[in-house]
């Protein structure tokens, strides 16, 4: 017997899956990202790491290798004159193991 702990995979159910993946950022930079690999999704903003990774692979039903996140802040506008704030928004930056890809032109089922 081992010593060492195994890594705890978080399990989320498809709802939370949906609910944390919310849509795929199509871009020019996001394209030449997906040429190699890596694929960029608008997700929740209380999603954390582990839950982006299981809800991909939860989805998509592929392998990914690391998910890199950031925290895009709102800018700040007029509103009929007034001050306003957008609000913030996260993104994931999801690497997938080599030969996967992810075909964001289909829908899901």
């Amino acid at each position: 017997m081992s010593d060492t702990p195994k890594k705890k995979r978080p399990v989320i159910g498809r709802e939370r899956m949906y609910q944390t993946i919310l849509s795929p950022l199509v871009t020019e930079k996001a394209t030449l990202n997906s040429e190699r690999g890596q694929i960029t999704f608008k997700v929740a903003t209380d999603a954390t790491k582990p839950q982006i990774k299981a809800a991909v692979e939860g989805l998509f039903g592929v392998t990914v290798l690391a998910v890199n996140t950031i925290v895009v802040k709102g800018k700040a506008k007029q509103f009929r004159n007034r001050p306003g704030q957008r609000s913030d928004w996260k993104k994931a930056m999801v690497r997938l193991a080599d030969g996967q890809s992810i075909d964001l032109t289909t829908g899901l089922a």
